[in-house]
């Protein structure tokens, strides 16, 4: 007789409590997570080290930190399934951080685009913007992971993470599971409503182009409504001539599941307003029924169950390295 084992894969995602989350991140990250939470061993972390590379209130990422992991949850994140915790609840996310700083070289952080980006302008950047892409190394390191959902603009973190534990491996010997990008499949790049060239992205300040998961239904519809769409009249899926009605169709496939044959802009914006609507409405009321104790207890269950394999992979890498790692 033949014994077949199936092998669950890890997946790790992210999400710092900088901002609101909004539609793009539901429609690209948070639905696939969901979706997928059956057959993969899912982590998931409110990053909340990572808010702390640049200013900010020490009140709201702790307010922002609870908010997010309560949308996770009113969204389908099921803590049974998935690893819910809060990054800085594991001491070993610094602790693996920092022998990864001794295996990475300073012109490798300092090429990462946003601290090219930031350090050129005139205001001062802190040195954990330098560093935090090797941090991110660590979450990913920390838990044996397979596979990372990246988008464009975090390719180049990821890329980082595998060169780093590649080098790890061959000088201290096999120590690490070497991660994969994979990229979301459905709605990926969800565009701004007002600047549909540009991505979808979360902000400290309410825009009329960003749809936010807690934004009041009569504003949804508004947003929806104003959108900027394109020259003449015809509702075709066109990227490149008609970016603004092409994002109002994606947006529409995403949320309601099927595609759309519109005969004029006000009809495609009317049925994208019902469709968005309709995945907001019980996510929100979902979210309104957690109490912030119901949040911190699945955190607080999440870190621990995360705890074991983190103290493991640190061990492996702290004796690796050459460290006296005491006995327990």
């Amino acid at each position: 007789m033949t014994t077949t084992i199936t092998t669950r894969t890890r997946t790790l995602t992210g999400v710092k409590p900088t901002g609101q989350l909004q539609l793009g991140n539901l429609l690209g990250a948070i639905r696939p997570l969901v979706a997928s939470q059956e057959n993969s061993d899912a982590v998931v972390m409110i990053v909340d080290l990572h808010a702390l590379t640049v200013d900010h209130d020490p009140e709201r990422v702790r307010d922002k930190t609870i908010e997010a992991a309560g949308l996770l949850l009113a969204a389908g994140i099921d803590p049974e399934r998935t690893t819910l915790y809060v990054q800085s609840h594991l001491p070993e996310h610094a602790q693996l951080h920092y022998l990864l700083e001794c295996t990475t070289g300073y012109g490798e952080a300092r090429r990462m685009i946003q601290f090219r980006e930031q350090s050129a302008g005139p205001d001062p950047v802190r040195l954990s913007l330098l560093t935090y892409p090797v941090l991110m190394a660590a979450d990913i390191l920390l838990h044996d992971t397979d596979e990372v959902p990246v988008g464009e603009d975090q390719a180049q973190h990821l890329e980082l993470a595998r060169d780093v534990a590649y080098r790890f491996n061959t000088r201290y010997g096999k120590t690490f599971t070497v991660p994969r990008g994979v990229l979301p499949k459905v709605a990926a790049r969800v565009m701004d409503l007002s600047e549909p060239t540009a991505k979808m992205g979360k902000s400290n300040r309410v825009t009329s182009g960003v749809i936010g998961l807690l934004d009041p239904l009569d504003v949804v519809r508004r947003k929806v409504m104003r959108a900027v769409t394109d020259t003449g009249t015809l509702v075709r899926h066109d990227r490149q001539r008609q970016p603004g009605v092409t994002n109002l169709m994606e947006i529409y496939t995403a949320c309601s599941g099927q595609e759309g044959d519109f005969a004029s802009y006000g009809q495609l914006k009317a049925a994208v307003c019902d469709a968005v609507i309709s995945v907001l409405e019980p996510i929100q009321q979902r979210f309104a029924a957690l109490s912030k104790s119901d949040v911190s207890d699945v955190l607080t269950a999440g870190s621990q169950r995360a705890r074991p394999r983190a103290a493991a992979t640190l061990r492996r890498a702290s004796e690796a390295i050459g460290l006296t790692v005491p006995s327990v």
